[in-house]
């Protein structure tokens, strides 16, 4: 069996093999800490019986990884210089595919299809870049993908506000759209050290347990999207003036008033303080009163 490829030496060996150099516009920091790599895998609960989605597999560090432990692995790769250096890197592992495409352009339903269709579970396993991190969550997220679960290494800052509760000055837009899709858990945080070349920030590992069926009920789920969109719009107006502002306009404003009161909600309240439920309540009573169902 090969030697591990996260390993500082391994990963240097490979570059030079294949004169690889980084490029920092699709934000490229491959990990060197077998340890971290673990931690990753255990943290996404993935068995031998499992498929797992990985994107951005990098030189091959945690796919080979995942390789070891699942039943199929597919990673999607947009940079084709790193194709034949994971052709290289994971030969050893007949149980990979690698597709290159950019994932967000591709159609991870019909991969599914053809990939997973004697696996147990689908797993999304991946070290993101930064830059594009909350596209493809919410891409997967909104898909309606059967996936179990999400298990990402993005930047400590963005896990923070996925995972953060109502009153906490991290609580956004992003945090209830991921809620409302999936149960959000930061599983450890990972300094810079263990990449290379060093992100200017600290990492974290979030799990997202994708929910049967989302965490509330709502007349219109687009609606409800733009509610709490337009609510985050400027976090130090009011709830009543964003929605008036960003969402219906002032000839509209005692429809509001009346739907704020129709839900409970305090019109002088702020968006970081409203829950999924009172958001949900919200976005129901303005689809009602503004006829949104005609």
């Amino acid at each position: 069996m090969s030697k591990d490829i996260a390993t500082p030496a391994r990963t240097k060996e490979i570059l030079a093999k294949h004169q690889f150099h980084l490029k920092k516009s699709l934000g490229q920091n491959f990990l060197i800490d077998l340890n971290i790599l673990h931690h990753i895998v255990d943290a996404s609960g993935i068995s031998e019986r499992d498929g797992v989605i990985e994107i951005g597999p990098g030189i091959g560090a945690l796919t080979e990884q995942l390789a070891k432990k699942a039943k199929q692995v597919v990673a999607f790769e947009i940079d084709d210089r790193l194709i034949p250096v994971l052709e290289d890197t994971l030969s050893p592992y007949p149980n990979i595919r690698i597709i290159h495409s950019d994932v967000l352009k591709a159609d991870i339903a019909e991969v599914i299809k053809q990939s997973f269709s004697d696996v147990e579970k689908i797993h999304v396993v991946a070290n993101l870049p930064y830059y594009v991190t909350t596209p493809i969550l919410m891409s997967l997220l909104e898909a309606h993908l059967p996936l179990e679960s999400i298990t990402v290494m993005i930047q400590a800052e963005v896990a923070d506000r996925i995972s953060a509760n109502p009153g906490t000055k991290e609580y956004g837009a992003l945090s209830i759209a991921a809620q409302y899709y999936a149960e959000a858990k930061t599983m450890l945080t990972v300094p810079a050290t263990v990449f290379v070349p060093q992100p200017r920030v600290d990492s974290a590992v979030l799990r997202l347990q994708i929910r049967e069926k989302p965490a509330v009920d709502v007349m219109d789920e687009k609606w409800f999207f733009e509610v709490f969109h337009a609510c985050f719009a400027n976090r130090r107006k009011t709830i009543l003036n964003n929605l008036v502002h960003n969402l219906v306009g002032k000839e509209k404003k005692s429809l509001i008033e009346e739907s704020l009161a129709q839900a409970g909600v305090d019109p002088i309240r702020r968006g970081e303080t409203l829950s999924l439920e009172e958001f949900a309540a919200l976005s129901d009573a303005l689809y009602t009163a503004l006829g949104k169902t005609n």
